[in-house]
């Protein structure tokens, strides 16, 4: 019990000497799942804040140091290449203390190096937030709402059976009255096209079951986002040629286009 109360006596004191940065990198870290030093500089440690870009960079450092420090966040063995001359950047995951100081149900369980798909993947989900977050900043839109895996998931029954559903992201964009939900899923080249139209299938499932209808009064559109033209093309074309698909629930771009096109659509 000692033991236990000292322990709960140090992570109040570690809550205490936090700021509310800190708790925006561990909560947004902890959203995405991963995300690189460039990623957390670009939304928390923007430069218009700081006297320079290079003290922007050093505040974003420090701040990291610590919070790994504190295994509030675990930095990843791998890096991510840079973009200025060589340079590299890690990758951040939520560590079990940050588990705690967000005050995360369920087991914490130790973390594994994940695989280089399950990176590269979740990386680029991750970018995206990040893009909508510095446009909507930019007043291009408003980002209303943001789910990554797992809390964008949804479960329902079909004809099948209980299933479930598992985009990479919701998010809601704003513009004036309207607003505009999507599930994302980004494609990063490695699954084959009867794969991907098994996922749409699954989406049409979903859609016809009514469920988020009723929840939210309309369905999301689910936004492909493609590595390549060659890929949308043919991804395009295969759900427009089945009987069994709704084409309208679905948008097919690159996904250099991403935010250009979510956010024309939501303004």
């Amino acid at each position: 019990m000692a033991r236990d109360q000292l322990r709960a006596k140090g992570l109040e004191e570690l809550r205490l000497g936090l700021t509310g940065r800190d708790f925006a990198v561990l909560g947004q870290v902890g959203e995405l799942r991963l995300m690189t030093t460039q990623q957390i500089r670009a939304v928390h440690f923007p430069a218009e804040d700081h006297p320079s870009a290079f003290a922007a960079i050093r505040a974003c450092n420090r701040c990291l140091d610590r919070l790994v420090d504190c295994r509030a966040l675990v930095r990843l063995a791998r890096r991510v290449g840079g973009v200025h001359g060589g340079s590299s950047v890690y990758i951040y995951a939520l560590g079990p203390v940050g588990q705690r100081l967000l005050n995360l149900g369920g087991a914490r369980r130790r973390f594994r190096e994940p695989s280089a798909s399950f990176v590269d993947h979740t990386l680029a989900v991750s970018q995206l937030i990040v893009d909508l977050t510095l446009a909507a900043r930019q007043k291009r839109f408003d980002l209303l709402a943001v789910q990554a895996e797992p809390r964008c998931w949804r479960t329902f029954t079909s004809s099948s059976g209980r299933m479930l559903l598992r985009p990479d992201a919701y998010v809601a964009l704003g513009g004036g009255e309207y607003e505009h939900r999507v599930f994302i899923e980004v494609d990063r080249g490695t699954e084959h096209l009867p794969a991907l139209l098994r996922k749409c299938h699954v989406y049409e499932a979903y859609y016809a079951t009514g469920k988020e209808q009723a929840e939210s009064e309309v369905f999301p559109r689910v936004c492909w986002l493609m590595p390549s033209v060659e890929r949308t093309t043919r991804l395009k074309r295969a759900i427009v040629a089945s009987r069994q698909l709704t084409p309208e629930l679905f948008m097919v771009i690159p996904q250099q286009q991403a935010v250009a096109m979510l956010g024309g659509d939501a303004v």
